[in-house]
């Protein structure tokens, strides 16, 4: 997978998070993927446990904004973004996985209460 790629990846989830487009993020990762948001809590494994961890969010307002570049390397990207429901903003690293489809495999988010701005 090309960097180009992972990189419209990330953009995407940043905009289907911001946008409460939960079918965008039922795309972007793999049926068996699993995320752990924060890390060091209970995974969510598979698409359905997924999409009720987002779904969680939605229309709660949340916007998420980059600040700074992705980084590839290998078959995964990791960014810095930020957070934002109403006015609490929490500054965040995510780490995606890829498969070999391109879909996301894995994600570890990392952040804890001391990343709030």
């Amino acid at each position: 997978m090309e960097n180009e790629q992972k990189i419209a990846t990330v953009k995407r989830y940043i905009d289907a998070l911001s946008n409460d487009d939960f079918d965008a993020i039922k795309d972007i990762y793999a049926d068996n993927a699993t995320i752990e948001d924060p890390v060091g809590s209970e995974p969510n494994e598979g698409i359905e446990a997924i999409l009720a961890f987002y779904l969680r969010l939605k229309g709660m307002g949340v916007k998420l904004a980059l600040t700074g570049s992705v980084r590839c390397a290998g078959n995964s990207a990791a960014f810095p973004f930020t957070a934002t429901v109403g006015g609490n903003t929490l500054e965040i690293i995510d780490v995606f996985e890829f498969n070999d489809d391109g879909k996301v495999q894995s994600m570890k988010a990392y952040w804890s209460p001391e990343n709030r701005v």
